[in-house]
């Protein structure tokens, strides 16, 4: 039997391999539901923004080339799903207890302080305008990059720093002001 190797340039690529939609939700579920949850500020809300950012992400698949240019295009349409989702609904309800889960070690009053701390960042978030809601969950709690910030939100580098800069001030107010009035 005679072995069948194509010569050297004769193997076209007419098509990539299709992008496993599983292996995508499993790789972003988490991170798009967090993200959805920090702008939000509800599970239920964000467990629904969630399922339209993986809606969108099925019907457009075919357009993406690798899994890695699905990352800034998730994060994109994740901010756009809530910002709609916010004008909708127009309202903000405190986190949801427990999605981030706190350190097995810590004593009662550790507990207690750090879930006072995620209270009041969660209602200083709420206050924020949501261009500048978006810049911190991305840049300061997703931990992505400002290049990449910018470019999901559409906007410049420069605008992103601007915006984080102006939410944290507004962010110390805020949680100075609440920290008098316990």
């Amino acid at each position: 039997m005679e072995d069948v190797i194509p010569a050297a340039g004769s193997l076209r690529q007419e098509r990539a391999e299709p992008l496993d939609f599983d292996a995508l939700i499993t790789r972003y579920e988490r991170p798009v539901l967090r993200t959805a949850w920090r702008m939000l500020g509800n599970l239920e809300d964000a467990q629904d923004a969630a399922q339209e950012v993986f809606f969108r992400l099925h019907r457009n698949l075919g357009q993406f080339a690798a899994a890695e240019a699905v990352g800034p295009w998730i994060y994109r349409v994740t901010v756009n799903v809530c910002y709609d989702v916010s004008r909708k609904r127009r309202r903000f309800a405190p986190l949801a207890e427990g999605f981030d889960a706190p350190d097995a070690n810590a004593g009662a009053d550790e507990l207690l302080a750090a879930d006072e701390r995620r209270r009041a960042v969660t209602e200083a978030l709420a206050r924020l305008p949501e261009r500048e809601r978006a810049a911190v969950v991305l840049r300061e709690i997703e931990g992505l990059s400002t290049e990449d910030v910018a470019a999901i939100l559409g906007t410049t580098e420069n605008t992103v720093r601007s915006q984080i800069s102006t939410a944290r001030g507004k962010l110390r107010k805020f949680v100075e002001r609440l920290g008098r009035l316990r």
